[in-house]
């Protein structure tokens, strides 16, 4: 499966307390299947010209189990460009953008 997932947050601000529930159900789930590199969470703070930014939350398609656990909608693959790795493994980058990068 290739289904990239994403959910948005809302108001930066206030996004630091579903942050933090999703960065760790992710680490257990993550544990558990033996921390695969195909499987992360990116975050992206968006402003498009508003004062102030929102954040979204994509899951790789190997964390489809978080994914679904916090209601993402699937989408698909975000550019590497602005994301930030909430979880997972930095060699995340090169297995899930290498065509990106």
């Amino acid at each position: 499966m290739n289904t990239w997932f994403s959910k948005n947050l809302g108001d930066g601000i206030l996004a630091w307390e579903p942050l933090d529930q999703i960065e760790a159900f992710f680490q257990s789930e993550y544990a558990k299947v033996g921390t695969p590199k195909e499987m992360a969470v990116f975050t992206r703070h968006e402003s498009e010209g508003r004062l102030h930014c929102e954040v979204t939350v994509y899951f790789s398609p190997a964390s489809i189990v978080v994914a679904n656990a916090f209601d993402a909608s699937p989408c698909t693959s975000p550019s590497p460009d602005g994301l930030n790795l909430l979880g997972g493994s930095k060699d995340s980058w090169g297995v899930l953008f290498s065509k990106q990068l």
